[in-house]
């Protein structure tokens, strides 16, 4: 007989250190694949990633709202409208001639297995951190075009501006990298071929490869066209200087000039 379990996975508000999730949700995380580790209770599962997205596994809704509560999150109910998020129902078939089935609409298992599950959760943990450095990018891209604007004139605080945009596009960049994981598969997938399929497949059908080239893209972009305007308020800067240079050698002259005169 065919049972349903739920998934969902959000990005917290607040970033959080595994440790201060434990003990504000009581329970104690194993490690699970690469960034992922879990909490299983009976056949319920919470999987938190380092990249500060959280999981809930058939759970029932008044108990993740708690949860999130406890987070921080007093608004939970309004998840929806508020909160990045993502979920996908699992169908577990024990008659399934496959191990996994997965499409647009749902994954099918033949079994809850553990290391499928957290795959799982991972795979839309990815998605959902994914989506939030898209939305960031996108805020970005907005504030990019003022900042441009700033090159017509040059003041030392207009500069700085710059400066402090080009580091946080460096930080959403190696963040990307370093954080989702998306460049490299789990090791423990070369050695499960069925936990492989289900990886890659789940990674497909949510465009993460596709998703994250074309984040990389718009940084790159980015990148360049501030890049472009810190070398011309650069060009401005050593203007500045240069004039600064011929005013004081002119001042010099003159008063070197009233001191003549005044012999």
């Amino acid at each position: 007989m065919a049972t349903s379990f739920s998934l969902i996975s959000i990005s917290l508000p607040t970033p959080f250190a595994k440790h201060e999730v434990e003990t504000l949700l009581d329970c104690s995380f194993k490690k699970g694949i690469e960034k992922a580790f879990y909490h299983q209770y009976r056949e319920t599962f919470l999987v938190y990633t380092q990249f500060n997205v959280l999981t809930f596994i058939n759970w029932e809704k008044e108990a993740m709202h708690q949860a999130l509560m406890k987070l921080g999150m007093k608004d939970a109910s309004l998840l929806e409208q508020r909160y990045i998020f993502q979920d996908y129902p699992i169908l577990i078939e024990p008659e399934l001639e496959v191990t996994c089935k997965v499409s647009n609409e749902q994954i099918i298992l033949k079994e809850p297995l553990s290391l499928y599950l957290i795959i799982i959760a991972l795979v839309i943990s990815q998605s959902v951190g994914l989506e939030k450095y898209e939305q960031d990018l996108n805020a970005h891209f907005e504030k990019s075009q003022q900042l441009l604007d700033l090159t017509q004139s040059y003041s030392l605080l207009k500069r700085s501006k710059l400066i402090e945009f080009a580091r946080n596009l460096t930080s959403i960049q190696h963040g990307m990298v370093s954080d989702l994981f998306l460049l490299d598969k789990p090791n423990i997938l070369w050695d499960n071929e069925e936990a492989e399929k289900l990886y890659n497949r789940l990674s497909s059908i949510l465009e993460l490869k596709d998703r994250f080239e074309i984040v990389e893209h718009k940084l790159s972009h980015l990148k360049e066209d501030i890049s472009m305007a810190l070398d011309l308020f650069n060009h401005k800067h050593s203007e500045f200087l240069e004039w600064i240079i011929i005013g004081l050698i002119g001042f010099e002259i003159v008063m070197g000039l009233i001191e003549f005169f005044k012999h």
